[in-house]
């Protein structure tokens, strides 16, 4: 019993790490592709910008630059564990719009356009958000906690 106790800390302790590390690449390289134009996802500001104004949606260029550097900027602290539940939360947001907005009249497979992959994104960011960023964060290194745990979580018993 006390093996099995051991590795469920461990599992709590470390499953955010892997989450954060997984998103984090995926939304630098969207981020990067979005707001300097480089990498797989190339489309720069002024593509996505146009995307954004095919969808209908006002102010498409504050919105290209508010999601591409949320990504990008919202990734990288994902990758280092700092501010994650608020990051994730932000990025949460962004994958749900683009869930309903873009991806959701494709029905669900991501190779026809589907919200299989943003589905993924978006519930994987809530997990982070519900987790925090685990046992090797910036945070904790710098902080030994967790800055800004919601007020009903339970610090003390968290370890890491």
């Amino acid at each position: 019993m006390a093996t099995r106790n051991s590795l469920e800390r461990t599992g709590t302790r470390w499953n955010p790490v892997v989450l954060r590390l997984a998103l984090g690449i995926v939304f630098v390289i969207s981020g990067l592709g979005k707001v300097l134009g480089i990498g797989p996802k190339a489309s720069g500001i002024a593509g996505f910008t146009e995307t954004l104004a095919g969808l209908g949606l006002p102010f498409p260029t504050l919105f290209a630059w508010a999601v591409g550097l949320v990504e990008l900027v919202g990734g990288g602290l994902l990758l280092v564990g700092l501010f994650t539940r608020y990051a994730a939360g932000l990025l949460a947001v962004i994958m749900s719009v683009a869930t309903v907005l873009v991806h959701l009249p494709y029905g669900f497979v991501a190779g026809d356009g589907g919200i299989e992959y943003t589905l993924v994104l978006t519930l994987v960011s809530l997990a982070l958000v519900l987790s925090g960023p685990g046992a090797c964060s910036l945070e904790r290194y710098l902080f030994d906690e967790e800055l800004f745990v919601p007020a009903d979580s339970s610090r003390g018993h968290q370890t890491g």
